[in-house]
């Protein structure tokens, strides 16, 4: 299999080319186009549903489409929203990503629910974290640029929660407020994330709740 990503930072796109019995997996929606024989088949990520189910969010099942080349094919996917696209090597370990920041993946990966936000005010919304572990490449994507945080052994950082793309599963982490109470309530961060070394934590430059509150304004009821 090989792979490349294009025009990136800003527009990234991920062209993909398979081998005769090769596959790909993809959220649904990704695809952008594709020549080659290709059979497609539709499923929910494993035991992805009933993690979904038991964290009580069956309305927001994430469906997966699987792509599997015939023939030699090539297919090119990219992300619901500007920004650019990372490759993550998994050799048996476990990784943490942020759910719409999971765009596509190939190999033995097996997809989980790791954590479920908190709701409303506290989370500004829903967020849900998927865990992604196997062997393979999985590929994750941004709003806005990617960068990368390298914490050594003891090191901490705070990251605001939606800023998170994707971590090792064995980071040290807690959910907490940012500051004290009125830092938290009126300083526009609410709830954020430290995690502790040693660890390479992926975040993104842009985040979409303040850009949704933009586009309100400008927008009919």
């Amino acid at each position: 299999m090989k792979w490349v990503v294009e025009h990136r930072p800003s527009y990234s796109l991920l062209k993909v080319l398979l081998e005769p019995g090769e596959s790909v997996t993809a959220e649904s929606g990704a695809m952008v186009a594709m020549r080659g024989d290709v059979e497609i088949e539709t499923h929910t990520g494993g035991g992805l549903l009933k993690a979904i189910l038991r964290t009580a969010a069956a309305s927001e099942t994430l469906f997966l489409n699987t792509y599997i080349a015939r023939s030699r094919a090539e297919l090119w996917f990219a992300p619901s929203v500007p920004g650019d696209i990372e490759a993550i090597h998994l050799e048996g370990d476990e990784w943490v990503v942020q759910d719409y920041s999971y765009l596509a993946h190939y190999g033995d990966i097996d997809l989980s629910v790791a954590w479920r936000g908190l709701r409303g005010l506290l989370a500004e919304g829903e967020l849900m974290w998927l865990k992604v572990r196997g062997r393979g490449v999985v590929w994750v994507s941004s709003y806005g640029a990617l960068d990368r945080i390298e914490l050594g052994p003891g090191e901490k950082a705070v990251i605001d929660n939606f800023h998170f793309v994707a971590m090792p599963a064995t980071t040290k982490w807690r959910v907490t407020k940012f500051g004290g109470w009125k830092s938290f309530l009126f300083g526009g961060e609410g709830i954020v994330v430290e995690v502790e070394g040693p660890a390479t934590i992926y975040i993104q430059t842009r985040i979409l709740p303040p850009f949704a509150q933009i586009l309100r304004r400008f927008m009919r009821r």
